[in-house]
């Protein structure tokens, strides 16, 4: 399938600010389900782009616009050629529990077996799971078993914007029984860790197809989350529209939760209030001959540049990524 990806980021400002530092996570990644035709970065103002790869292997791309301005807009074009997954058995045998807990799979799968940031446990998620049965999965198959938990939280779980923003706990959506695909993908990855199941954070796009039975919003980008299994390895799993990664799934970055692949993160310096406005559109595109394969990445030593307030007025743009940033 040929899709076409436009991603605009707008940051209004209330009054000019003097400086703006930005990175972004919006290329698609390069995997054997998924070409990269060609991607752009369009800059208002213009700015010199630079680019890095972090260290789960996304691209990020990262500027300075150096003078006063009172808007930044970035709008990310893509064209990407992805291709379905290969089919998964029906069941996998009891001895995948046994074989997750190999020394190769714990090391190789440090990252995402531990409890950290976004996903952790918490006393609403041990009583979400008692109230739903979700220990004796584990009778099952660890295939079976994740399977099984994405219907669960697709059932449990009405989707709705507005619930929680980009930096709410998984306590609020546990609580309100409401939420968005990030928070969806934030408690299926804790539960699957709970059980020994390396599970890691996609962001990214989703070809949606509201008459098929998709609830995402068209109009935003999208997050699910892939488990490791040795006997399969890598498999997307999208509990909010309770379906497997498939060839309407564009992968952008993958983290161990959201806060390492925001689609924007950056700092400004300036007391002004900043209003922020998303826009996501994917749709069918049509072949062109030559489309070039297309990967700009740097030497990954440049450090990754955080969210954090600066010194002498820097007001961070984490802090107002809300309901319009990522998933919402």
């Amino acid at each position: 399938m040929l899709l076409e990806v436009r991603h605009v980021t707008r940051y209004h400002y209330a009054a000019p600010v003097r400086e703006s530092v930005m990175e972004v996570w919006m290329q698609p990644q390069k995997t054997p389900r998924q070409r990269l035709a060609s991607f752009d970065l369009e800059l208002d103002p213009a700015a010199q782009v630079f680019s890095y790869a972090d260290p789960f292997g996304n691209a990020v791309y990262h500027f300075d616009v150096p003078h006063p301005h009172d808007q930044l807009t970035i709008t990310a074009r893509s064209v990407v050629e992805t291709s379905a997954p290969d089919p998964l058995p029906e069941a996998l045998d009891l001895g995948e529990w046994d074989r997750l807990k190999s020394d190769r799979v714990l090391v190789e799968n440090f990252d995402f077996l531990r409890h950290q940031g976004f996903c952790v446990e918490t006393d609403a998620l041990r009583t979400f799971a008692a109230e739903h049965g979700l220990d004796r999965l584990r009778d099952r198959d660890p295939l079976t078993a994740v399977r099984r938990l994405a219907e669960t939280l697709y059932d449990a779980f009405d989707y709705e914007p507005g619930v929680t923003d980009a930096e709410s706990p998984i306590d609020l959506a546990l609580s309100a029984r409401r939420g968005v695909c990030q928070d969806f993908a934030h408690i299926m990855i804790t539960l699957c860790r709970s059980w020994g199941i390396p599970a890691r954070y996609v962001s990214g796009y989703l070809f949606t197809d509201r008459e098929g039975g998709d609830r995402s919003d068209p109009d935003a980008s999208h997050a699910w989350l892939e488990v490791f299994l040795p006997s399969t390895r890598w498999i997307g799993f999208d509990p909010t529209n309770n379906t497997l990664a498939g060839e309407r799934h564009i992968s952008a970055a993958i983290g161990r939760d959201y806060a390492d692949v925001p689609p924007s993160r950056g700092v400004y310096k300036g007391e002004a209030e900043s209003q922020l406005a998303v826009g996501v559109n994917v749709r069918r595109a049509r072949p062109t001959a030559g489309e070039p394969e297309f990967m700009r990445l740097a030497s990954p030593s440049f450090a990754r540049g955080g969210g954090r307030r600066r010194p002498g007025g820097g007001a961070s743009l984490l802090e107002r990524q809300q309901q319009q940033q990522q998933q919402q």
